[in-house]
């Protein structure tokens, strides 16, 4: 009702799209290596078939969140020290902060390229020309 009043469209592919990836991600983090992202986001941009931008948005978004969190609250319950000291090795001045971020930008990278990939091996394999699917504007 806020979301009407305020005029707000949501894009029901993308933000599912972005979803999956969060939470597949975030799960993944656990049990699995760091590289575990790829094939999640290149999957589910294939399945979900979203544009190319949307796929980088929602694979970015999606992936670089639940790292950026996840290092942010270790930095927070006392791995700032380690932090620290990797970020004096990495020339970031020894601000542990700056790591944190820089993890979540890789990640995100990362799973923004897997996502964009997903999204143009399904155009490419396609038995005809797939058109993105209409984005539904729902209001919220």
């Amino acid at each position: 009702m806020i979301g009407y009043l305020l005029n707000i469209r949501v894009t029901c592919n993308s933000m599912r799209l972005f979803l999956l990836i969060l939470i597949a991600t975030a799960a993944a983090q656990f049990f699995l290596p760091w590289w575990v992202i790829t094939p999640l986001c290149l999957g589910l941009a294939a399945w979900q078939r979203p544009t190319g931008g949307r796929a980088f948005l929602a694979g970015l978004l999606g992936a670089g969140l639940p790292w950026w969190l996840g290092a942010a609250w270790l930095h927070t319950h006392g791995a700032g020290l380690l932090a620290g000291r990797l970020a004096s090795l990495l020339a970031l001045g020894g601000n542990g902060w700056l790591l944190v971020l820089l993890t979540g930008v890789v990640a995100g990278l990362v799973g923004g390229m897997a996502s964009l990939a997903g999204a143009w091996l399904r155009r490419a394999f396609a038995s005809q020309p797939i058109q993105p699917q209409r984005e539904q504007m729902v209001n919220s």
